[in-house]
């Protein structure tokens, strides 16, 4: 199977004139390391009170060169409390997310959220431990060297809050349990140290590991999440291979056991009246679909089934193989939410819109749940590179043909950078002055970081790119620095400009067609000199394609590599003539050329594939009068 994506049309151009331990390098280009956890957990959930107890036993591996005298963790649901940092920051945004609001404040003992530890010990003796809203702090009894275990064991009550944001009870479809960031969770701690980030709004950073997971739950309940169910027989609800008969329930209740490893979360749904499908996926993997049993429904979950498939396998192909046995797409949640091996969308939605959240979910399984970024600090290498993708897919799975499906994204980033409210993409997720500026650097300037990158050193590169970085880094925490050695690595091009002035500035890029003169030919030869000059205006460098038209109608691209990249990339139009000029150094402002074949140049327009994110197209034209 061949896909081709990221391709280039050079169609009516002008049209459109008005406007653990591994040995690698990575973070940092230090030797590299991760810790490694291992987690037993057992979850008895009362569906009448919405309130669970939990048992956790936790084998914590050190890789660090670093001694730890603290560890700390994610108590998530704490959040969903009156008077959160959550809560006071969705009533002090100036725009806050649709979802939240002021719901928080509203919530009473019975609706709110919260795990409560009950007991805490290291290797069976007794810790201290500090909480702090969504984290708590453990004081170790003996502190953990360089290559060496420690075992943490935790009792902990807990309430499922009022569903408002991801995570919780009785949602707008009506699910009941949406259990996401519902356990107590280990931070991560890496070459930069600790990440006890309190939980605002935004998404997650977690240790790699494997979870050994039993829910006890009332019979009528279907479980779906991350994992794999360890006990089909048991529990029945579509799981049970044919021929077996379910055990009864024990005093009306089954327990679900699923195993999950190499993960770095945790995540499951449950209610009453799911219905349970199966379809198969590709290279064996088994998809499964929750869904309420509602006829206004059931008709578009079916026919998601064969497209999530084919989803899948585009995904496999352009970036790498999918390396779990099942993906499970449940309806729950607030909107669309990944989680490992798994995805809680809300589904009483169109069938393009149901097709769309899955894409880009799913896509999240290869550039978050297998490349795991830190999402406080590099939201957009996941969410963007996410962004990026699925509308690749989708251009590819639903037919839709864009030349460019990445037009939104470009849309959203322009209007930002000409705003001048743009704050650069290293600011931590939960620091951005509004949601919009969180957004569109997360989502849409994150895509154009990709698109663009193919306008700079060409598609094929860019998918030799996206392949060696999955390659290089699964089941890795890969930073801004990997990818953008790789991609060197991969395509021959230096580009720590690019990465620097997109990600650490709000450079925006802006050139222009300055001038265009006709001159006289010396004599005995018929036609003219064209001679033109381009200008740079704003502070970003980039290369230049320049698409020239000339009055007998054939077409001539110009390209000017930029200095500092010290590279070429190859002819995007096989079948346009391109000359290759001399290279542009950033520091001149203006760069001067000349046509000399003696056509008469009808117009021209510097990246006619929009592919260049120009915060100023209108002086990227040029037409004779």
């Amino acid at each position: 199977m061949k896909y081709i994506f990221n391709g280039l049309i050079l169609t009516a151009i002008f049209s459109c004139l008005p406007v653990g331990m591994i040995s690698a390098f990575a973070q940092n280009n230090n030797s590299y390391w991760q810790q490694e956890v291992d987690y037993k957990m057992n979850v008895q959930m009362d569906v009448k009170t919405f309130q669970y107890k939990g048992t956790q036993e936790l084998k914590y591996t050190n890789n660090s060169p670093d001694t730890l005298n603290k560890v700390f963790y994610h108590l998530y649901f704490n959040a969903f409390q009156p008077g959160s940092e959550m809560d006071v920051r969705s009533q002090t945004i100036e725009d806050p997310d649709s979802r939240v609001m002021d719901r928080i404040s509203k919530l009473s003992p019975s609706e709110i959220g919260y795990i409560k530890p009950t007991l805490f010990t290291q290797d069976g003796a007794a810790a201290k431990y500090i909480i702090k809203g969504t984290v708590m702090e453990v004081l170790l009894n003996k502190p953990i060297l360089p290559g060496e275990s420690t075992v943490f064991n935790m009792n902990w009550d807990a309430q499922v809050p009022l569903q408002i944001r991801r995570s919780g009870r009785n949602n707008a479809d009506g699910v009941a349990l949406t259990m996401t960031q519902w356990y107590p969770k280990l931070a991560e701690y890496d070459f930069e140290g600790w990440h006890a980030d309190p939980y605002i709004a935004r998404e997650f950073y977690g240790v790699w590991g494997d979870f050994d997971v039993t829910i006890t739950i009332d019979e009528a309940y279907t479980i779906g999440g991350t994992g794999y169910l360890q006990n089909p027989a048991s529990v029945g609800h579509g799981y049970t291979v044919p021929g077996q008969k379910p055990i009864h329930p024990v005093n009306g209740k089954y327990t679900w056991h699923f195993l999950a490893p190499d993960v770095h979360d945790f995540a499951w749904a449950a209610d009453a009246n799911y219905v349970h499908d199966t379809y198969p996926g590709p290279n064996g993997v088994t998809l499964h679909f929750f869904y309420k049993d509602d006829p206004k429904i059931a008709e578009t979950w079916k026919n998601l089934q064969p497209k999530t498939a084919e989803l899948m396998a585009f995904y496999n192909e352009t970036v790498g193989q999918y390396p779990y046995e099942q993906y499970s797409v449940i309806q729950g949640g607030d909107g669309g939410m990944e989680y490992a091996m798994c995805t809680m969308i809300t589904g009483d939605r169109n069938f393009g819109s149901l097709v769309g959240v899955t894409a880009h979910e799913l896509a999240h399984s290869w550039f978050q749940f297998v490349l795991a970024t830190n999402e406080s600090k590099h939201e957009w290498m996941d969410e963007g590179f996410t962004s990026y993708i699925s509308s690749e897919a989708m251009n590819y799975v639903m037919k839709e043909n864009k030349p460019n499906p990445h037009v939104g994204s470009y849309r959203g980033y322009l209007l930002m950078a000409n705003s001048g409210k743009e704050q650069p993409q290293i600011t931590h997720a939960d620091r951005y002055a509004t949601n919009r500026g969180y957004n569109v650097n997360a989502y849409s300037k994150g895509a154009v970081f990709l698109a663009q990158l193919g306008y700079v050193v060409g598609p094929e590169n860019l998918s030799k790119i996206l392949k060696r970085y999955f390659s290089d880094f699964k089941f890795k925490h890969p930073t801004p620095n990997d990818f953008i050695r790789t991609a060197e690595k991969a395509s021959g091009f230096e580009l720590d400009w690019y990465l620097t002035d997109w990600t650490q500035t709000t450079n925006t890029i802006d050139y222009g067609i300055k001038a265009v003169e006709a001159e006289a030919v010396p004599a005995g030869r018929q036609g003219k000199t064209t001679k033109i000059t381009l200008e740079r205006i704003g502070l970003m460098p980039m290369p230049i394609d320049l698409y020239v038209t000339y009055e007998d109608g054939s077409q001539e691209l110009f390209y000017i590599p930029l200095q500092m990249m010290w590279g070429e990339k190859p002819n995007p139009f096989a079948e346009l003539k391109r000359t290759v000029l001399e290279d542009w150094a950033w520091a001149n402002p203006t760069y001067t050329f000349e046509i000399k074949n003696g056509k008469k140049v009808k117009n021209m327009m510097i990246d006619a594939t929009r592919r260049m994110a120009d915060v100023n197209p209108d002086n990227n034209i040029w037409e004779a009068k």
